[in-house]
């Protein structure tokens, strides 16, 4: 008899808090405090596989990387604004050398002071500048939840130094670029919010400022063909921004990525450029951020696809499975044939239970290779895929080069239009 679950029984199971601790992904210690989750080795891998994604997405559109530390001077934060308008999200300074430093709570007034550097022409704009770079946030207990609200963040972080005449332009094709990774991740965005000041006073004063800045995001929105709402009360102190919200499995809102348009601390940094009239100009800032913090985004992916992750981005993307110790040196060799040619691959045993256990066991690895005697006589390879399919016995290596392929494309399929039986 199948049973249908209840929305909280499902809920409870793609809890991605529940998950990433099953499927040994992230934990927490008290020892090392909350909101301070540190990764296991499986999670490791989405972690990295997925900030390295992000670096070659970034490369491809023209971003160059950089690295900044996650302390500065009180000072810093003073004159970018962040003092006045979020402190109390800021962790306390620290004393040091009759000095103040605090733990940043962003990343841009760091990426500010890289362009002041160096001196700048319009020819080199725009200027865009990424890191995947920790900051932290004085997040209270009471909200902080497994890797949705965290103290210690890794932000996938950006900032475009252009004219006024490329903001417009800038700011669309980062909203391209999270629309792109977002197929590539298999994530739905449910919302679009063009996010606005409210009437307190936690924003920065300059009303002309804010409405340029306004005008220029619902151009951008405008122009893509998005549906969107504007909100009040959402906006960043120092401006307004594209909000991608994203749900839960509570169906609960987030926001995940964002696209910022700033004029606030190219002025506070005194930041200019050297127009094509041998005069001093100031850039404008294009803040924005792909798929937001890390954290975020792996929580997200968990409760998305309850810990099926897409085949390029899985910790383990093919395991190999002997029927019977007769064809462990078969499977060994299998295994080291996939290491070689770059997949993230595992072999459970015979030892390990019946095959229909292993199975079960890997249920969530994006390719099982089933090794029976018949495998090892012709030297095909009989898959099992995660979806439930089976496709026919391909030779080894035609079906190795199927799965490299799947997975070079970054997609969310399995095995495309190979006919599949069973």
């Amino acid at each position: 008899m199948v049973t249908r679950l209840s929305i909280r029984e499902e809920t409870t199971m793609h809890d991605h808090r529940k998950l990433g601790r099953e499927l040994g992904l992230f934990d927490t210690d008290p020892l090392i405090g909350a909101g301070l989750p540190y990764w296991l080795p499986d999670g490791a891998v989405v972690r990295h596989t997925l900030e390295e994604y992000i670096r070659d997405v970034e490369r491809r559109a023209g971003y160059q990387h950089v690295y900044s530390p996650v302390l500065g001077k009180r000072e810093l934060y003073e004159i970018s604004g962040h003092w006045s308008h979020y402190s109390e999200d800021m962790f306390p300074p620290m004393e040091l050398g009759g000095e103040q430093f605090v733990l940043r709570p962003s990343l841009c007034p760091h990426h500010a002071l890289i362009y002041r550097s160096r001196a700048h022409s319009y020819r080199e704009l725009p200027l865009r500048l990424a890191e995947l770079g920790g900051m932290h946030r004085a997040e209270l207990s009471g909200v902080l939840g497994g890797l949705t609200r965290v103290r210690a963040i890794q932000l996938n972080d950006a900032h475009v130094f252009c004219t006024p005449d490329q903001v417009a332009d800038e700011a669309s094709a980062a909203l391209d670029l999270i629309g792109e990774a977002y197929e590539a991740l298999g994530i739905h965005a449910v919302r679009y919010r063009l996010s606005l000041p409210g009437a307190d006073g936690k924003y920065v004063a300059d009303s002309g400022m804010w409405q340029r800045a306004a005008a220029l995001l619902t151009t951008v929105l405008d122009r893509s063909g998005l549906p969107y709402h504007a909100v009040e009360g959402e906006a960043a102190f120092y401006g307004p921004k594209i909000d991608v919200q994203v749900a839960d499995s509570a169906g609960r809102e987030s926001t995940l990525s964002t696209v910022q348009i700033d004029f606030h601390q190219p002025e506070q940094f005194n930041l200019h450029y050297v127009g094509p009239d041998s005069a001093k100009h100031r850039p404008v800032m294009v803040h924005r951020s792909i798929i937001g913090s890390v954290e975020r985004a792996v929580a997200h992916l968990v409760e998305s696809n309850g810990g099926a992750f897409p085949a390029w981005l899985a910790p383990t993307q093919i395991a190999v499975l002997p029927v019977t110790g007769a064809e462990l040196p078969e499977a060994r060799r299998l295994l080291n044939r996939c290491v070689d040619i770059g997949l993230r691959a595992k072999i459970l045993e015979p030892d390990h239970g019946t095959l229909g256990a292993r199975i079960r066991a890997l249920r969530l690895v994006p390719f099982q290779a089933v090794i029976g005697a018949r495998e090892v006589a012709s030297g095909h390879l009989t898959l099992r895929l995660r979806d439930g399919r089976r496709p026919h016995p391909l030779p080894a290596e035609e079906a190795l080069s199927r799965i490299t392929g799947l997975i070079a494309d970054r997609g969310t399929g399995l095995w495309g239009e190979i006919s599949a039986s069973g």
